[in-house]
């Protein structure tokens, strides 16, 4: 070991220089992010975390309801996880020489794929958006055909394969130009038709539950697509990045609605146990064996950190605890007495509109009030930038009751709900008392809340 090796101490280098973490990154990453954080109170210092909870340096606990946008489906430093880390790294395995076949990504692909009996094989990479890209690919070469069609406010990533269908203005604008794809209405079975009958399309790709604004697809939807595609031949290619591994209450999403077996499967996030990155794409045997034709193709499709031996090992870990925790089933019934609980308060409260959604991912939309006072100030809100009260809620969240949400979307009056699948009835109960007590505030017409609207309304036409 080299001396320089030697002086290194990541726990002195954290005690000497983490005070400096928004400076720091104002200076060299995204200066916008400080700068947003900042704003709405929301730079706070975490000290630790574990479960579904942060702490700060006072102590004070925080109740994770946004679990990494989806990454913590068990929670923090899930202990069967991190001794499966510990394990591999004391293990010290011949990793990723490209030029062997390793035990782990076997194993793990065979686990993924006794919860997808109609899927044969896996491809893996690092994250969602990968995950993505591999799938369409491939929906591409499999079918030979170009066009893959999307629905209206999709999120399938940010690489530019990815934000090819990606249904969101605000993200594609200055990308341009990305790959020829196009873009039809969430459940609309004749746009879908329409564009089939072009005879260009090689697949639909579709959330079972848009992570946006929390629309689930309509019930018999998605087998319906299904048959209008196979009949085109072309590929359905279900994105369970965010609503996989149990989220909603079964394994995948797509599982609620009976006879849906997609072409291609996509998974990340949760897989991960929140430490190692990954992504997996699931496909059926001739798609696999389509784009892998030959020796001379083998490499054809590959990912320089997929397979690695800590992300294997952290993906096998997830599914063990999932297995034995039953963790699926908490997402289903904690889901169910979150979102019945939460329900209940829509007649109570005018500017709660409606909520919705399935397991642990929960969408809380707001809307337009009745009452002068409030419509008034709601006016307003709206006329600066759609969106704000939406905002004015997770604020106080976080800074009277010390629980971290966040809004669904931009220019969406919707708050998303997405904690570790592993939260039970005691946090439902706290978040339930504390977005009461929000909306108590929100409804009295006076108080910080509105005060911080109007903060909020300066900001919006200062950036406009």
């Amino acid at each position: 070991m080299t001396s320089m090796s030697k002086e290194f101490d990541l726990g002195r280098l954290l005690a000497e220089r983490g005070g400096e973490r928004y400076e720091l990154h104002t200076r060299h990453l995204n200066h916008q992010l400080p700068r947003m954080l900042h704003t709405i109170g929301f730079d706070k210092v975490y000290e630790r975390a574990e479960g579904a909870y942060f702490w700060d340096a006072d102590g004070n606990d925080y109740l994770d309801m946004l679990a990494g946008f989806g990454v913590m489906g068990l929670g923090r430093h899930h202990p069967v996880v991190r001794k499966a880390l510990h394990d591999v790294l004391d293990a010290s395995l011949a990793d990723l020489t490209r030029f062997d076949c390793q035990p782990l990504p076997g194993l793990l692909a065979e686990q993924l794929l006794t919860h997808s009996p109609h899927l044969d094989r896996v491809f893996f990479g690092n994250s969602g958006t990968e995950a993505v890209e591999t799938a369409l690919k491939f929906a591409r070469y499999a079918t030979g055909k170009p066009r893959v069609l999307y629905c209206a406010h999709a999120f399938h990533g940010l690489t530019t394969g990815s934000l090819s269908v990606n249904g969101e203005d605000g993200f594609r604008d200055g990308f341009a130009p990305l790959l020829p794809d196009t873009a039809v209405p969430l459940g609309d079975l004749d746009a879908l038709r329409k564009e089939l009958k072009k005879g260009d399309v090689a697949a639909l790709i579709v959330e079972p539950i848009q992570g946006k604004g929390v629309h689930e697809t309509p019930p018999g939807y998605l087998r319906a697509a299904q048959e209008l595609l196979h009949q085109h031949k072309a590929l359905l290619i279900a994105d369970e990045v965010q609503t996989g591994l149990g989220r909603t209450g079964e394994f995948y999403a797509y599982q609620h609605e009976e006879g849906v077996e997609p072409d291609l499967v996509c998974v990340a996030k949760a897989l991960s146990g929140g430490y190692v990155p990954v992504g997996a794409t699931l496909g059926k045997d001739w798609i696999f064996k389509k784009v892998y034709s030959s020796m001379d193709r083998v490499l054809v499709h590959s990912a320089s950190f997929g397979s690695n031996a800590q992300a294997m090992a952290a993906g096998l870990a997830v599914l063990a605890v999932m297995r034995d925790e039953k963790v699926v089933d908490n997402a289903r019934v904690t889901g169910e007495l979150l979102k019945s609980r939460l329900a209940a308060l829509v007649d109570r409260y005018e500017l709660l509109s409606e909520v919705r959604g399935r397991g642990l991912m929960v969408g809380i939309e707001f809307g337009r009030p009745k009452s002068l006072k409030l419509r008034s100030r709601w006016t307003m809100l709206q006329a600066a930038r759609k969106g704000l009260f939406a905002q004015m809620v997770v604020v106080p969240l976080l800074q009277k009751h010390r629980i971290l949400t966040q809004v669904s979307g931009d220019h969406l009056e919707v708050i998303k709900l997405i904690p570790p699948l592993t939260v039970g009835e005691k946090d439902v109960d706290r978040f339930v008392e504390a977005f009461t007590a929000v909306m108590d505030d929100a409804h009295s017409g006076g108080g910080l809340m509105w005060d911080f609207g109007k903060t909020l309304v300066k900001q919006a036409v200062a950036n406009r």
